[in-house]
C-alpha cells in the first residue's frame, strides 16, 4: 500500500483560492521578503490582503512556520545563517518545515522561494517529506468519530510551484562556477523542470523502498523493482546471478550473507550503454532487505529499523532511475547486492571461511559485518565483469558512521583525492551532505588479521576508525594497487530520519556524476575541480 501523493514541480506561481487549496510559502526571509506584492497575490486573494502579507513576513523568523490564513495560508522561514559544512539550500530544515505544515488537503500548494543554484536541493527536501510508503488503512484507534479518514483513500496532489529569486552573492558558494550562467538566467526551462522531477521522484522511489517492511520488499520483490526500471527506461533487462549461481561463480561473500533466508541472495545489474562511451563507471549498492546480525544476533531493539539496511541499493536504483533518464555520455552500471541476512540451518557461523570473488578468503568473525561482504563481491563484479574504471559503492556500513560523521553527513572514504573533494561538494550542492573520512590503509587495515586466512570480516579493536576500516575491507578486494577511482559511501545514519527513509544519495550520486549527462542543470550544479 502506499499514500496516492502526486508531487508536481512547476516553475512560477498560478492563482489558486487558499480557502480551497492550501498554500505554504517556504524559502530564506530575505528571499520572501524580497517578493513582490504582485508576485504573490494570486495565490492568496481574497483570503489575504497585502496588508496583511506584509506583517506576516515582517515577523518571520528563521525555522518557524508563520500561520497567515487559519489551515489556508503558511510561511515557512529556513534558518538565515549556515556553517561550511552544511548545504546552501538548508534542505533539511526544508524538509522538516514542509512536513510538519502540509495540511494532507486533496490539492494543495508548497510555493518555493530559492535560488537557482538551490533549486535541485531544495526540490529533493520536499519530496522528501512527503513519503509514499505507507501501510495505515484509515484514522488512529483513538480518534473521535467513525468516519473513514479521507486522505488516506483519496488521491492527494501537492503542486511544487517554484519562484527564482535573484542570486544576490551574499553568499558565495565555492562548490560551483561563478561564472556559469545557467545558474544566474532566472529561468526554469522545460528540461530543468523534467530533471527536478526526475531527481524528486527517484528519491522518492528510494525512500518507499527503504520503508517498506521485509515480508513486502524482500529479495524478490526488490529483484522485480530492477526488471520494472529496466523497462521504464527502455534498456535490456538485468543480469540477475542468483542463489547457487552465485557460489559457482565464486562469490561466496554474497552467497554466505544470504544462503539461510527462504529466498536466495542475487546480485543484479543494470546496464545504460551509449555507443560512444570511453568511460565506464559502476554503482555498487547493498541491499540487504533484512539484517537480523545473522548467528551474531543483534539485541531486539537494534534489530528494529533493519529494513533500512537496504538503503544502499535503494539509493542506487534511484539514482540510475534519474540519471539514466538525463542521458550519460558514460557506461553507467547499477548493481545491486541483495540478501537477507537470517538465521537456519545454512546459517554462516563465526570461524566459518568464505572464498569472495576476489579470490581472497575471509575468516568470519562477526555475522553481524556482513554488509562488507556483499560489497566485496559487487565491486569485484563492476570491476572484472563490467569493466568500470570508477566505481562508488553506497551502504548503510557501520553503526559507527554516525558516531564519526554524524546523522546528517554521510562519510566517504577514497583511494582518490580528487573524488573525494568532488564527492564532498556534490553533497553539499544537492543536500545529500557527505564528509571524507581517513583514508590510510597501513595505519588501519591490520585490524583484519587472521591467522588462517587472508583476512577477517570484522576488526579487532572498534575504537580504531572502524568506519574507515569497513570501507577498506571493500576496496582490499580490489587491491590497494586498483588504478581506477573507488569511492566508498557509508550512509547508515542519514538514510533515514526518526522513523521514515530519506532516499539518501540519489540526489548526490546525481550532481557527483551530472557532468556527464544531457541534462543543462545537472551539468551546470556538477562539481567542477
Amino acid at each position: 500500500m502506499s499514500n496516492s501523493v502526486n508531487i508536481k514541480f512547476k516553475w512560477g506561481l498560478s492563482t489558486s483560492d487558499p480557502e480551497q487549496k492550501p498554500v505554504l510559502f517556504v524559502g530564506q526571509t530575505a528571499h520572501i521578503a524580497a517578493l513582490s506584492w504582485q508576485d504573490v497575490r494570486c495565490k492568496l486573494e481574497p483570503r489575504v490582503t497585502e496588508e496583511v502579507w506584509r506583517r506576516a513576513v515582517s515577523v518571520m523568523e528563521g525555522g518557524e512556520v508563520c500561520e497567515v490564513w487559519p489551515r489556508g495560508v503558511a510561511l515557512g522561514a529556513l534558518p538565515p545563517r549556515r556553517s561550511r559544512h552544511a548545504a546552501p539550500a538548508r534542505s533539511h530544515a526544508l524538509s522538516k518545515l514542509v512536513r510538519t505544515s502540509l495540511r494532507s488537503a486533496a490539492s494543495e500548494f508548497v510555493v518555493l522561494v530559492c535560488r537557482k543554484r538551490d533549486v535541485l536541493s531544495s526540490a529533493v527536501g520536499v519530496a522528501r517529506a512527503v513519503p509514499l510508503y505507507s501501510a495505515s488503512s484509515g484514522p488512529a484507534p483513538l480518534a473521535h468519530g467513525n468516519h473513514h479518514d479521507a486522505a488516506c483513500a483519496t488521491p492527494r496532489t501537492l503542486t511544487v510551484e517554484i519562484q527564482l529569486v535573484q542570486d544576490d552573492g551574499v553568499e558565495d558558494d565555492e562548490d560551483l562556477d561563478p561564472a556559469e550562467p545557467i545558474l544566474r538566467d532566472g529561468v526554469l526551462s522545460s528540461e530543468d523542470l523534467k530533471t527536478i522531477q526526475d531527481v524528486a521522484d527517484a528519491t522518492r522511489l528510494a525512500a518507499r523502498i527503504t520503508d517498506t517492511p521485509a515480508n513486502i520488499m524482500d529479495v524478490d520483490a526488490f529483484i522485480q523493482e530492477a526488471i520494472n526500471l529496466a523497462k521504464e527506461l527502455e534498456i535490456p533487462p538485468p543480469t540477475i546471478i542468483r542463489g547457487e549461481e552465485l557460489k559457482a561463480r565464486g562469490m561466496g561473500g554474497l552467497y554466505g550473507v544470504g544462503k539461510a533466508a527462504a529466498r536466495p541472495p542475487a546480485l543484479v545489474a543494470l546496464s545504460y550503454r551509449p555507443p560512444s562511451a570511453s568511460q565506464t563507471v559502476a554503482w555498487v549498492g547493498k541491499g540487504i532487505v533484512y539484517d537480523t546480525g545473522g548467528l551474531s544476533l543483534k539485541a531486539p531493539k537494534s534489530m528494529c529499523g533493519m529494513k533500512y539496511d537496504c538503503g544502499g541499493a535503494a539509493a542506487v536504483l534511484g539514482a540510475f532511475s534519474a540519471v539514466v533518464r538525463a542521458r550519460p555520455s558514460v557506461a553507467l552500471h547499477a548493481v545491486l547486492c541483495l540478501a537477507e541476512n537470517a538465521i537456519g540451518p545454512l546459517a554462516t557461523r563465526p570461524d566459518d571461511i568464505h572464498q569472495l570473488y576476489s579470490g581472497r578468503t575471509v575468516e568470519i568473525n562477526n555475522t553481524d559485518a556482513e554488509g562488507r561482504l556483499v560489497l566485496a563481491d559487487g565491486v569485484v563484479f563492476a570491476q572484472r565483469d563490467l569493466k568500470a574504471d570508477t566505481i562508488v559503492d553506497v551502504a548503510t556500513l557501520t553503526g559507527a558512521q554516525g558516531i564519526a560523521t554524524g546523522k546528517y553527513h554521510a562519510a566517504v572514504v577514497s583511494n582518490c583525492g580528487s573524488l573525494e573533494a568532488s564527492c564532498v561538494r556534490a553533497g553539499r550542492i544537492s543536500g545529500d551532505l557527505t564528509h571524507p573520512l581517513p583514508f590510510a590503509p597501513e595505519l588501519h587495515f591490520y585490524e583484519f588479521s587472521s591467522a588462517v586466512a587472508d583476512m577477517k570480516n570484522s576488526v579487532a579493536d572498534r575504537e580504531n576508525a572502524q568506519s574507515s576500516c569497513a570501507g577498506l575491507f571493500v576496496l582490499s578486494h580490489l587491491g590497494f594497487d586498483f588504478p581506477g577511482r573507488w569511492l566508498h559511501v557509508d550512509m547508515a545514519a542519514p538514510s533515514r530520519c526518526g522513523d521514515r527513509a530519506t532516499g539518501y544519495g540519489v540526489a548526490l550520486l546525481a550532481v557527483l556524476f551530472g557532468g556527464s549527462t544531457d541534462s543543462r542543470l545537472l551539468r551546470a550544479l556538477a562539481p567542477h575541480k
